[in-house]
């Protein structure tokens, strides 16, 4: 009975490194500023005669593993359009957050450039947004060969050590001005349901001792009352009913998060070896955008 399961995770590993646009080329996305394809991105809200002068724009620093490359040019569009944010992303498929520790030299999939004191020491960010499955498969070498099948309890103590040493990292480079931290919850996990829960703990842990805060974006992509409870298909928000392209099947009053084949990312575009940006509509990624939002512009930064 377990076979699924075990080709599913093998799947995972091998798509865990991207979320592409398709080879027959992408369906056109919501109409919005663009985003460079690099890895490292910048860009500020155009000024509005209609913005209101209390707003105080936050600049936004997003980092994290395949589901912050997927969906970083569409929580781009949501920060400059909701908070008129000025926005640099530099996420790298397969991370964890010891791969944006600096200190770690080849052992890391984040060359020294985009590690997150760098780029806090560099940019001057408000907010840094980190977001991270919680890369469980030994897929990168800082975690030193630790995986959640071989030893939970290894994985679990050497996750929250590397939360405290980030936060410290990022912390220390802000100096006076810190930049407060956004930790992004992770939806539903069909194949270890209580890894990502307890992930998400040690998230909400590391915010409370560090004065930050969590965006329990996983709860958006999760059933209504069963919040660690995988679903490919959920009930259309209303949002969704306004814009129809976000609800996939209207008739049957539901849309897809997932592909069929990918339970882990919310692309609804097939993967490709280069990771990028998901290319096409995908109501996963936006429904997670719009909370890491709304928390960005209920939190006070700093």
């Amino acid at each position: 009975m377990r076979t699924p399961w075990i080709v599913g995770l093998l799947t995972a590993v091998l798509l865990l490194g991207a979320c592409g646009d398709p080879s027959d080329g992408p369906a056109p996305a919501p109409p919005a500023p663009g985003v460079p394809r690099a890895a490292t991105t910048h860009q500020r809200a155009p000024s509005s005669p209609d913005a209101s002068p209390a707003v105080v724009a936050p600049r936004v620093l997003y980092l994290g593993d395949s589901l912050a490359v997927e969906a970083q040019r569409v929580l781009g569009q949501e920060l400059r359009r909701e908070l008129r944010a000025t926005y640099t992303s530099a996420p790298y498929p397969g991370t964890t957050p010891c791969d944006y520790l600096e200190g770690t030299g080849k052992k890391s999939l984040v060359p020294d450039r985009d590690k997150a004191a760098a780029l806090v020491r560099a940019l001057h960010p408000d907010v840094v947004v980190l977001q991270f499955w919680g890369n469980a498969w030994d897929f990168t070498w800082c975690m030193d060969g630790i995986s959640h099948a071989a030893s939970p309890r290894k994985y679990f103590s050497r996750y929250r050590a590397d939360l405290r040493r980030l936060t410290g990292q990022i912390s220390a480079a802000g100096g006076e001005r810190r930049p407060r931290i956004v930790w992004v919850a992770q939806g539903p996990d069909p194949i270890t349901p209580d890894r990502v829960r307890r992930v998400n703990e040690l998230y909400a842990g590391q915010a409370a001792a560090s004065g930050d805060v969590v965006a329990d974006a996983g709860a958006t992509v999760a059933p209504s009352g069963a919040r660690y409870t995988w679903a490919q298909y959920l009930p259309c928000t209303s949002y969704e009913h306004e814009h129809p392209d976000y609800c996939t099947e209207p008739a049957r009053d539901r849309t897809a998060l997932h592909l069929d084949k990918d339970y882990l990312h919310f692309c609804l575009a097939p993967t490709t070896p280069r990771p990028r940006p998901c290319p096409v509509r995908s109501p996963g990624i936006l429904r997670m955008a719009r909370e890491v939002t709304r928390v960005i512009g209920r939190s006070p930064a700093g």
